[in-house]
């Protein structure tokens, strides 16, 4: 026999949308996980001493490197494509929530730089979106988990992660919404008898 508080209870889950890509799954979260999220002010969020790491998530099957990123006190930025780092800087556009990340080069080449806007940031996850149209170049985003966190997990894995952060915040919600929807309904029943 069927539980009614277990049909109620269905009633208030928030399921993960099914999508195809990382892309498109990050596009349907982000606006619901997006207020859950820090600032790039907020550096004790990505920056630790000794470096945090940040491993690298794409949904590419040929993607099989493991890709750290840091992002060290002072504007020091490594990249660890397996073992191999390659150094650069990182600084933030002040008053945005933008941020530069230069890789590799010296004075006379000056290397790579790219601009990126936040999308998400929490002490497991840091979403940077490339600015600019990138829709149409294939990877929108530049997903980044707590190598702790998520290593050895899948893509699909790290998405149901971060909804999760979302689903969490939902769940307190939902009971005190039921509480206080129980405390309405009391107060209703004796006021009429």
């Amino acid at each position: 026999m069927d539980n009614p508080l277990d049909r109620i209870e269905e009633t208030f889950e928030i399921n993960l949308p099914v999508r195809e890509t990382l892309d498109s799954y990050l596009d349907t979260i982000l606006p619901d996980i997006r207020p859950l999220g820090e600032d790039l002010r907020e550096q004790k969020f990505y920056v630790m001493p000794g470096g945090k790491p940040w491993l690298e998530v794409r949904d590419d099957p040929g993607f099989q490197e493991s890709v750290l990123h840091f992002f060290n006190d002072g504007g020091e930025y490594l990249q660890s494509v397996d073992g191999n780092v390659t150094k650069g800087r990182w600084r933030l556009l002040d008053g945005t929530n933008k941020i530069i990340i230069e890789q590799g080069g010296n004075d006379r080449n000056p290397g790579k730089s790219e601009l990126y806007e936040l999308a998400f940031l929490n002490a497991k996850f840091f979403i940077l979106k490339k600015h600019g149209n990138q829709a149409k170049k294939g990877k929108k985003y530049f997903f980044m988990g707590f190598e702790p966190y998520v290593r050895n997990l899948k893509w699909k894995d790290c998405v149901d992660m971060l909804y999760n952060e979302y689903r969490s915040q939902w769940g307190a919600f939902q009971y005190l919404l039921i509480i206080a929807l129980i405390i309405v309904v009391v107060v209703v029943l004796f006021s009429v008898l």
